[in-house]
């Protein structure tokens, strides 16, 4: 993949101004070409395969053009008053057609084998269940006991600095970093479809009603991710970013024990790094915390 990796990024600067694909925030950038950074597996694969994909696109056009150019040269007029009446070639034919086939092959393998990589994951850590609402989202960790919330775009006129236009949220979801989530999606019963993507991480799932599709992330490093709704789905379609905070596997376990503090649980929550110690009855209750914001404002 090195070699393809090579090509593609000299294809691309050829073609146009070179800038950054993306800053480590996880947001876009003024005049960025290319793909998101990668901060999953599948994001990588998927990088590679566009790079790979666009050498091979890059070969044929040259191909094409190289043909035509001695087409045209060998076989201009001036130099073949008399017109050759050649009708068959069989190894030319068989080259031609055998040749695409190929590289069909070659395209066909890689995808459906990425396409099974992007299905789902064995054993997973944690679930995260979201739900596609109009116009905003609902996350809920059913292993961890956290309860749905629900994450609402931040009017443009309430934005506080280092906050985004038309993507930050109220709510962030907050993942943990090196753990293999399942993602559920679905959407409101009485809602429409939805399409929940975030590009650094090579997500696009629809939301559908009344069935839960799957996917899954392993993020790979701490940071801040947006995405959006990629599916139009009314007049608020717009409006209803995606924001996911990766943070560490101990601060997801604070923010979780945060989360589930005061409240009489029936199990107690799954923790990634510790065993959870505080009551999951109405015999005891942990000292109430602010909710997100508390381990949130800390990162």
């Amino acid at each position: 993949m090195k070699l393809s990796n090579l090509a593609a990024c000299a294809t691309t600067l050829a073609l146009a101004v070179p800038g950054a694909a993306l800053a480590d925030s996880g947001r876009a950038e003024n005049w960025a070409i290319g793909m998101r950074d990668a901060a999953s597996p599948v994001q990588h694969q998927l990088n590679d395969f566009h790079n790979t994909l666009l050498v091979i696109i890059t070969g044929i056009v040259l191909l094409v053009f190289v043909l035509l150019g001695l087409v045209i040269y060998k076989f201009r007029a001036s130099k073949n008053p008399t017109p050759s009446r050649t009708t068959h070639n069989t190894l030319l034919e068989v080259g031609w057609t055998a040749l695409p086939l190929i590289v069909l092959a070659f395209i066909a393998w890689e995808s459906m084998r990425l396409l099974y990589f992007m299905d789902r994951v064995e054993d997973p850590e944690m679930t995260l269940v979201v739900t596609g609402y109009q116009w905003y989202w609902g996350y809920a960790y059913p292993d961890q006991q956290v309860d749905e919330f629900l994450s609402i775009l931040i009017p443009e006129e309430e934005l506080e600095e280092g906050q985004l236009r038309l993507l930050s949220v109220d709510n962030p979801v907050v993942l943990p970093i090196d753990t293999d989530i399942e993602i559920q999606i679905t959407a409101d019963v009485n809602g429409v479809l939805h399409s929940w993507a975030v590009p650094s991480f090579g997500i696009k799932t629809d939301a559908v009603p009344l069935r839960k599709n799957h996917t899954w992330v392993r993020i790979e490093r701490e940071g801040t991710y947006y995405g959006l709704c990629s599916e139009i789905c009314g007049d608020g379609h717009a409006y209803m970013p995606i924001e996911v905070r990766a943070v560490s596997r101990e601060a997801f376990d604070d923010w979780v024990e945060q989360q589930v503090a005061g409240r009489e649980l029936d199990e107690p929550p799954v923790l990634l790094t510790r065993t959870y110690q505080g009551p999951v009855n109405a015999d005891g209750q942990l000292a109430q915390a602010s909710g997100q914001q508390d381990i949130l404002e800390t990162r």
